[in-house]
């Protein structure tokens, strides 16, 4: 079995949605021995944007061999993806949304015909054999009861996003309010990795 471990935040070792990523992968692993992991750092080694070039290329048009190199990564990230049985996501809100370099990588991966297609007008997400776990952390709350749920675009984004490819359920585990203050920063930490022990194995 396959595992794809994915982090996206800026602040390396201070990051709380790096800590639970790694501590989900470490449950993970304790609990089914022969998994198999794959890491990506998408701050250490960030895929380019999408632009016009990538999407002529998408569209028939030849490459440009400046773009071959970016073309080549973005094929690899998607394999990677579609090779997985497993996908552990760390995503810190950042201006209310995701990272830049997540959003970059989701761009590699929804792909017509590979991870998502269309059909009588409507769409048929293909990879819903993939089991998602997505470490959020947020500095205040978000939830439906709250002044700035309609602020919320990080969490509800993913799950969109990866309920159109058809992981319908994606598994979530929070750290919210880390920037209140440092007390109610340990406290969400110590929630989230609580709740990382009671993750089901692959």
């Amino acid at each position: 079995m396959k595992l794809l471990h994915i982090d996206s935040s800026v602040l390396g070792p201070h990051s709380v949605s790096r800590q639970v990523s790694a501590a989900i992968v470490a449950r993970l692993r304790e609990a089914s021995p022969g998994l198999e992991v794959t890491y990506r750092d998408l701050d250490d080694s960030p895929l380019a944007h999408l632009s016009g070039a990538h999407l002529a290329v998408a569209q028939g048009a030849p490459a440009a061999p400046e773009l071959q190199d970016d073309l080549a990564a973005g094929q690899h990230v998607l394999e990677e993806f579609l090779a997985a049985d497993i996908v552990v996501i760390g995503a810190p809100m950042y201006n209310f949304t995701i990272p830049t370099q997540l959003k970059a990588w989701i761009d590699r991966i929804l792909v017509a015909r590979k991870t998502f297609s269309y059909s009588g007008g409507a769409v048929q997400g293909l990879a819903g054999g993939k089991r998602v776990i997505i470490a959020i952390s947020r500095g205040g709350f978000y939830g439906p009861d709250t002044p700035m749920a309609v602020g919320e675009h990080l969490e509800s984004y993913l799950r969109f996003v990866f309920g159109f490819i058809g992981i319908t359920a994606p598994e979530i585990i929070a750290a919210d309010g880390i920037k209140f203050s440092p007390e109610h920063r340990e406290k969400a930490i110590a929630s989230a990795l609580a709740a990382v022990t009671t993750l089901q194995a692959a």
